[in-house]
């Protein structure tokens, strides 16, 4: 056997399970972590919106994603009226459109 044949047949003794298994683990890993840092907490995030979205009742205090801001005055089906200013201007969205709901204080 010559030195050459030694080193090239060196290299190719590893396979089976433990080629695969080095190749998919460190794939799985990676989707692992990134389910955990950026899929589960947007999907929490988007769950509490809409779970805000479907308690919101006329007088909350509500910004669209477009930066609008106003007082809910009118739902109905799926879509909003808000009052966005001091001269009452009506304004209606789609409730797929409200990116914050705040509730008023109440003393």
């Amino acid at each position: 056997m010559k030195l050459a044949d030694i080193f090239l047949t060196a290299g190719t003794t590893t396979g089976g399970i433990e080629g695969l298994l080095g190749l998919v683990l460190p794939l799985a890993l990676m989707f692992g972590l990134m389910y955990f840092l950026l899929i589960r907490p947007q999907r929490k995030k988007e769950k509490k919106l809409r779970e805000q979205i479907n308690a919101m009742v006329v007088g909350d205090n509500v910004v669209t994603i477009g930066g609008v801001a106003g007082r809910v005055v009118n739902i109905k089906d799926d879509e909003v009226t808000i009052s966005t200013s001091v001269a009452n201007t009506l304004v209606t969205f789609k409730k797929s459109a409200v990116n914050t709901v705040v509730k008023p204080v109440s003393e």
